[in-house]
């Protein structure tokens, strides 16, 4: 894609999905249409979360002195605070934070929830507004000020091996999530310097965009005991001790609305898998005059039958030649069209168009069999989709063996490098200054040979890329 930049944000207005023309910079508008792919994508995402976590809600404001107790924390975020000093026309006797995330106004409760080892583990999560100011080119969904859709797990475990486990479950319902949506990841550890602050480690998915930049769309964080002994989290083992918790947090954003959106768009505009379209399935009547009652009982009858069957369907009656209604819901990204004429109803057929590949066919329509055909095609849909976009990532993804290489790799063909690292941070911050890359993260590999930046002993594979 050419330009990626210019496809997204038209993409975002003629998709009807959000409006950047709100007066703060980097806060948007929901449109109805973006707002069910964002009600969608959170109900995909918290069936999920809710086989082993439960859903809460904490308040939006931080005291500051709450904000403070964890200063390497605050670290990671001070530049990027929105402070409320304020209210009404009173000064405040303590400025309140706008939460940029949730830790520190979570964890004080936990302190009081958590006495004894019965009160673990604690695992919840919930959908919230966070605030950061971002000083750098604001893009809708991409980088932002306002995150309106800030997905945040929060777990409290008696042991360091639950917490190991939480993790794993934490990738694991988030392998499962991108996947039910076709979104393409490589999943690494991030390096030290670039784990979520107060963290032992950092697992993060990443997503590689059409420009070729990638874009970190997920992460899980393993919090050790850092939050616990600052928050006085402790409870009571089996032995009478006190011992404080162990703790994992994961979280992902809008950025997820943002990975779907670049991962099968193309030069027509939008294209949604039918797992969080808004619409499945778009009924187009071709009517002429003398044949529009026949046509629109017959399309009245498919659109119930549908319904009646769990799948979302709308069908468009308007007062329009079929090309402009073609044309629109292509660029609205609709899985499925289903287009039926005079013609159709004589031969008792209706002809069916794949909004991912354009393939058009002429099916024969039978009520008994046409909700089958329908869930095979969008069932085909989503799994082409999957497919496509993994090929993507995949074809995206380049080994190397020497700096040369992996600097004409990363500025010609963009995606992902990887490469042997001996792991030392500042041979790696080294590579990142002089090379103009970033290091993504680790993964587990049996790798020999040597570094590829300092030329000492390799201990892991990195992955490289230019980000978001």
């Amino acid at each position: 894609m050419k330009n990626f930049s210019e496809w997204f944000h038209n993409v975002l207005e003629e998709a009807e999905l959000m409006d950047a023309r709100y007066p703060i910079k980097g806060m948007s508008v929901w449109l109805p249409r973006g707002f069910q792919i964002r009600k969608n994508v959170l109900s995909t995402l918290e069936e999920l979360l809710d086989e082993e976590h439960e859903e809460v809600l904490f308040p939006m404001l931080i005291p500051e002195s709450e904000l403070a107790k964890e200063a390497i924390h605050v670290k990671g975020f001070e530049e990027e605070v929105y402070w409320v000093t304020r209210g009404g026309l009173r000064d405040l006797n303590e400025q309140l934070a706008l939460r940029p995330t949730s830790e520190t106004s979570m964890y004080p409760m936990f302190s009081l929830w958590v006495r004894s080892h019965i009160d673990l583990p604690i695992k919840v999560y919930q959908t919230v507004n966070t605030f950061r100011y971002e000083t750098k080119h604001t893009r809708p969904l991409i980088r932002v000020r306002e995150i309106t859709t800030f997905n945040e797990t929060h777990t409290v475990h008696a042991t360091q091996q639950e917490a190991e486990e939480e993790v794993q479950v934490g990738i694991n319902i988030y392998k499962e999530f991108f996947d039910e949506l076709a979104i393409p990841y490589s999943i690494s550890k991030r390096p030290e310097w670039d784990k979520f602050p107060g963290s032992k480690y950092t697992m993060a998915f990443d997503m590689i965009m059409p420009d070729g930049k990638t874009l970190q769309i997920g992460t899980v964080h393993n919090l050790g005991t850092t939050f616990a002994k600052t928050f006085d989290i402790k409870f009571e083992n089996d032995g009478g001790e006190h011992e404080y918790a162990h703790q994992t947090c994961y979280g992902l954003s809008d950025r997820v609305i943002a990975a779907l959106i670049a991962a099968h768009g193309d030069e027509k505009g939008l294209v949604i898998p039918p797992q969080v379209a808004p619409e499945q399935v778009i009924i187009i009547p071709i009517i002429f005059k003398d044949n529009a009652d026949e046509v629109l009982k017959f399309t009245d009858n498919l659109e119930e039958i549908l319904k009646t069957n769990g799948i979302r369907v709308k069908q468009d009656k308007r007062d329009l030649r079929p090309g402009k209604k073609y044309y629109e819901w292509e660029k609205r990204g609709v899985p499925l069209r289903i287009e039926v004429g005079p013609k159709d109803l004589e031969n008792n057929k209706v002809v069916t168009i794949r909004r991912d590949n354009g393939k058009k066919e002429f099916t024969d329509y039978d009520e008994a069999t046409i909700v089958d055909t329908v869930k095979g095609l969008l069932n085909s849909i989503t799994m082409d989709l999957k497919q496509r976009a993994d090929n993507f990532q995949e074809e995206k993804t380049y080994s190397v063996n020497t700096v040369d290489q992996l600097k004409k790799t990363i500025n010609k063909k963009g995606g992902i490098v990887t490469a042997n690292w001996c792991g030392d941070s500042e041979c790696g911050k080294d590579m990142e200054e002089k090379y103009g890359i970033d290091i993504l993260g680790t993964q587990d590999a049996d790798v020999e040979g040597e570094c590829v930046n300092c030329g000492g002993d390799a201990n892991y594979k990195v992955l490289v890329s230019k980000t978001y």
